[in-house]
């Protein structure tokens, strides 16, 4: 971004720069618009604005020389020109902008640094700061030798730096991003901020209210220079794996992924979710009341004492399960004694325990507690490499039964299916896999920025051999070890022991461990609260609801033709109701009971007294003949009520299996 400070630091005088720019101006021909105007435009001659006030023309002709003057002045070290001075030329076109020469010189504005091709080669100083607006009516070209398609009518005046200036910072994490499949690239940008990564450093002061933590990241062998500029090993996002492409048992398919639990038990992937919990005394009850609560244990309550310390807050390192108290409130006023109790089904750590301080005359009425869930990979866990290939973890698979290098011995940490790669052309991870498996053999990190070639052909570095390719680099590295040239190599199986009947390509690729955990989107019940008015399951995932059995839901039962099965699901299981109803009228609303009156039962045997029969009456009809049970929804009654109100009668033609 552009700054208010020059380049010793100095803030800028604008209008000392603003009257310099406009010397400048009427020196290569504009004419001026003070102390009168000039009353003509386009074509002829063409507006100068500068930050938005008109000063003057230039003649249409001599617009481009002007333009490429003031950009010669801008990168001159000894001019009063500012570097970041934006030249916003827009030319004469048809149903375009409003054509004119629109410079600005205030600072709050982006820039971004590209090569001015059009000075003469032995002027150094060719890097130029420009502007979005000006961008767009620029002729930039990519350094990839290439014109770009251009025409010779419109010659490119500059260049980019490098190839990878017109990708983001998170895309130019991903490795060798040139041999992917574009979409992918763009999956993968938004995959890396969903990543279970080492997000800060200062955790242990942090109150977070939800933070993701990788516990035992790694550095990647396989990196771009933007990850070593941006310094991310700082903040590392996941574990180099060893990675098996391979159709083994059939855990893999459409996506899956099987993991090695030896390789999840030494530590691959572990992580927490740290959750911060606020309370705040002060803001329970009126302001009279305030003061009045304390963090304070019950000394009476000797259950308490093992999960709650003397100052009413939770032990450090304390695990806490569902349902136990974790903190003690004591209220002066009313002289009684509450907890707060862990909500969820999932056991947690107390990790940190801290007390608000800033009223120090009386005791703490803020404390933020912070919980720890401990979430190990388990089946129904995401991963994604770095090149949009996600999947989750199918299988944690015994090492013993994993496939093994018949060389090395060396046993998988995560088996994919290669399925996997020929609709996607993802072929930036079968590179990613051969380069770091070449760098692990010699030791040293592999450079992996995208169109590194395409720079080598424009600086003239392709050496002797100018068909050698990023594949044949590779495959050298890996020959000179006594690996395959291709990166495969001769797996046994971890049942039979028998060889596979081809060759396995095989080797350490960066993965990543998302943040969609099974654990916090899984949704079962069995039974539970139901709503007060329809008597149905109630919805939503921290209430323990149920999953709406909607209208597409029934049409695909109704088309299966599992009648009883849709019955089941959308009367039986969910609001069952056996009502009184009247053959007479047909009403399901003017049942009433009738009591019967109490009498003196003898007990025979000493076997309890019978139950009374239970009187049903329609109170319309006024009489008892004629009333039946019949099981219904029970919405269905309430829809009954619903028209009631609405002088709507509903009425029912009862009559048996056969008939009805």
């Amino acid at each position: 971004v552009a700054s208010y400070y020059d380049s010793r630091g100095n803030i800028r005088d604008f209008s000392k720069m603003r009257t310099s720019i406009l010397r400048v101006l009427i020196g290569v021909g504009m004419i001026p618009s003070l102390p009168k105007l000039v009353k003509s435009g386009p074509p002829a001659v063409l507006s100068v604005l500068l930050d938005g006030r008109v000063v003057g023309v230039i003649p249409s002709s001599e617009i481009e020389k002007v333009v490429a003057h003031l950009r010669r002045l801008k990168v001159s070290a000894a001019s009063v020109i500012p570097d970041d001075l934006e030249v916003g030329y827009v030319p004469l076109s048809l149903g375009g902008a409003y054509p004119g020469l629109y410079l600005f010189t205030s600072p709050p504005k982006f820039v971004r640094p590209v090569r001015n091709i059009s000075l003469p080669s032995e002027e150094s100083q060719n890097i130029e700061l420009i502007g979005p607006f000006e961008q767009v009516f620029m002729e930039i070209r990519c350094p990839d030798g290439g014109d770009g398609g251009r025409r010779n009518a419109f010659p490119a005046t500059h260049e980019e730096i490098h190839p990878t200036g017109m990708l983001s910072v998170v895309a130019n994490l991903t490795p060798y991003s040139d041999h992917n499949q574009s979409p992918r690239n763009m999956y993968q940008c938004q995959m890396a901020k969903q990543t279970m990564g080492f997000s800060v450093q200062a955790l242990k002061f942090r109150a977070d209210q939800k933070l993701y933590h990788l516990q035992t990241p790694q550095t990647p062998i396989v990196r771009t220079n933007t990850y070593t500029k941006y310094g991310i090993d700082e903040y590392p996002t996941g574990t180099n794996a060893i990675v098996a492409v391979l159709a083994y048992t059939g855990y893999d398919m459409e996506d899956a992924m099987i993991l090695n639990k030896s390789s999840v038990d030494r530590g691959m992937c572990h992580g927490q979710i740290y959750q911060t919990e606020t309370i705040d005394l002060s803001d329970d009850g009126n302001k009279v009341d305030r003061g009045q609560k304390l963090f304070r244990r019950n000394k009476d309550a000797k259950s308490l004492h093992s999960v709650i310390d003397s100052d009413g807050l939770p032990y450090v390192g304390q695990m806490i399960h569902p349902g136990e108290p974790y903190c003690s409130i004591y209220d002066k006023t009313t002289n009684s004694w509450r907890t707060n109790s862990r909500k969820g089904s999932e056991s947690v750590f107390v990790d940190y325990v801290a007390v608000d301080m800033k009223n120090s005359k009386n005791l703490p009425q803020k404390a933020n507690i912070r919980f720890r869930h401990t979430r190990n990979p388990i089946i129904g866990d995401k991963f994604s490499s770095r090149h949009g290939q996600k999947g989750v973890c199918s299988q944690l698979w015994p090492d013993i039964d994993m496939p093994f290098s018949g060389v090395t011995g060396m046993r998988p940490d995560l088996i994919i299916n290669p399925h996997a790669f020929p609709s996607r052309m993802t072929i930036a991870m079968l590179l990613e896999s051969v380069a770091a498996k070449g760098g692990s053999l010699h030791g040293k990190f592999m450079d992996a920025t995208p169109f590194a070639n395409s720079v080598k052909k424009t600086n003239g570095d392709t050496g002797t051999d100018e068909s050698k390719s990023l594949v044949d680099e590779l495959g050298e590295m890996l020959r000179t070890c006594g690996f395959n040239y291709h990166g495969v190599e001769v797996l046994y199986s971890g049942v039979y022991g028998t060889e596979l009947t081809c060759e396995i390509f095989i080797g350490p690729v960066y993965y990543q461990r998302l943040r969609h955990m099974v654990s916090d989107k899984f949704q079962v019940r069995s039974t539970g609260t139901m709503d007060q008015i329809t008597r149905q399951p109630i919805k939503g995932r921290k209430r323990g609801g149920g999953i709406r059995f909607g209208e597409m839901e029934r049409d695909s039962l109704l088309a299966h033709g599992a009648a009883y099965l849709l019955h089941d699901r959308l009367h039986t299981c969910s609001d069952y109701h056996v009502a009184d109803v009247c053959s007479l009228c047909g009403s399901v609303l003017t049942a009433t009971f009738i009591h019967p009156q109490k009498r003196a039962i003898r007990e025979i045997g000493g076997l309890p007294p019978a139950r009374a029969p239970k009187k049903v009456t329609c109170h319309a009809c006024q009489t008892s003949k004629g009333m039946e049970t019949v099981a219904m929804p029970y919405v269905f009654r309430y829809l009954a009520a619903e028209l009631a109100a609405m002088n709507i009668k509903i009425t029912l033609q009862l009559g048996d299996g056969a008939t009805a």
